[in-house]
C-alpha cells in the first residue's frame, strides 16, 4: 500500500465513522445527523453573508451621512 492508500483508508477508517458515532450515543438516526451538520453548514454560509451585506449597508450609510470635507491644501 502506498502512502496515498494509507491515508485515505485512515480518513475513511476515522473520518466517515463521526456522524455514526454520534448517533450512537445520543440513541438517534444517522441520516438526522447528517442533515443536521448539513442545515448547520447552510445556515453559518448564510449568517455570515447577511453580517456582510449589514455591514456594507451601514457603511454606505455613514458615507451618505458623513460627507468628506474637502481638505486645507484642496483649496
Amino acid at each position: 500500500m502506498n502512502k496515498l492508500e494509507k491515508i485515505k483508508y485512515f480518513f475513511v477508517k476515522h473520518g466517515f465513522n463521526v456522524s455514526t458515532r454520534i448517533a450512537d450515543k445520543f440513541g438517534i438516526r444517522v441520516n438526522t445527523v447528517r442533515l443536521f451538520f448539513i442545515y448547520l453548514s447552510f445556515a453559518t454560509l448564510g449568517l455570515s453573508f447577511i453580517l456582510y451585506l449589514i455591514m456594507a449597508f451601514a457603511l454606505r450609510i455613514k458615507d451618505v451621512f458623513i460627507q468628506k470635507r474637502p481638505s486645507v491644501f484642496d483649496l
